[in-house]
């Protein structure tokens, strides 16, 4: 039987040739999984970074409350930070993120910690704590080391420990409850020891309640810092009957991340100097 020989190639219309390069480029967008080209670089975290993504955003609190005291938290994204505008907007307190883990120190924490200071603020230090990393007594051990220090002279804050959602894998950082709780309090026994004051927690009520199981030992010695984006800051994490601070927004003016101290101005010293 004579072979068949092959007809001439078809020829592609103008069409097919689009739709080719449409798929072509939509191969690009699939070539990285999702999850990897969204998971951040070590050391990019900062105070909330969890926040609009797990719990939202609903509404904002009133304005020109007397019996509150507007402040605001910064990291390394901000750069070198237009303290005297923050100033002259109310701002009076504020925090700095020195450290992630044992592996990263902020390299704007010299401007932003001192220019805060500088023009009048009360400032103080925030550690990103990572438990999947080292221990609590390390992390606190280099915090201190770092930035994370604490002097009794009526404008300095207690550091803070920044536990929330994990932005580079699980949520819990891998730990059970338990195992969560104990890691936390590793961190701050050595923070009181090597600074002789109890840290403040930086805490969502969400992952409070996912991640250690609602454990309400901490609300007798560790003043709160609730992150809640709304018009109030709801529920508080288990154990605290009231918050100290409260970081109620991420587009703030000047600096995104806008917070409340829960007293006037007076109560921020008095914090300040134990």
């Amino acid at each position: 039987m004579p072979l068949r020989r092959p007809g001439p190639p078809r020829r592609r219309t103008a069409r097919s040739l689009v739709g080719a390069l449409l798929l072509a480029a939509l191969c690009l967008t699939c070539a990285v999984p999702a999850s990897a080209a969204a998971t951040p670089a070590r050391g990019s975290a900062y105070l909330g970074m969890g926040v609009l993504a797990h719990d939202g955003s609903a509404g904002s609190p009133t304005t020109g409350d007397a019996t509150q005291t507007e402040g605001v938290d910064v990291s390394g994204y901000q750069g070198n930070v237009a303290w005297s505008t923050l100033w002259s907007s109310g701002v009076r307190w504020a925090y700095t993120k020195a450290t992630e883990g044992t592996y990263y120190t902020n390299p704007y924490f010299a401007q932003q910690y001192n220019g805060s200071y500088d023009v009048g603020m009360i400032r103080g230090a925030y550690h990103f704590a990572t438990p999947d990393t080292t221990t609590g007594a390390t992390q606190a051990n280099y915090f201190v080391a770092n930035g994370g220090g604490w002097s009794k002279d009526g404008k300095t804050l207690p550091g803070v420990l920044d536990i929330e959602w994990n932005p580079y894998g699980d949520a819990c950082y891998g730990k059970s409850a338990s195992a969560m709780v104990s890691w936390i309090a590793d961190f701050l026994n050595t923070y009181r020891s090597r600074t002789g004051r109890d840290a403040v927690i930086y805490t969502a009520a969400s992952w409070w309640s996912q991640c250690t199981g609602d454990y309400a030992g901490f609300a007798t010695a560790n003043p709160l810092w609730v992150a809640r984006y709304a018009a109030d800051p709801g529920t508080l994490p288990a154990g605290w009957p009231y918050y100290t601070m409260w970081q109620y927004t991420s587009s703030g003016p000047t600096v995104g991340d806008h917070d409340k101290f829960n007293g006037a101005l007076d109560r921020v010293v008095a914090l300040a100097n134990g």
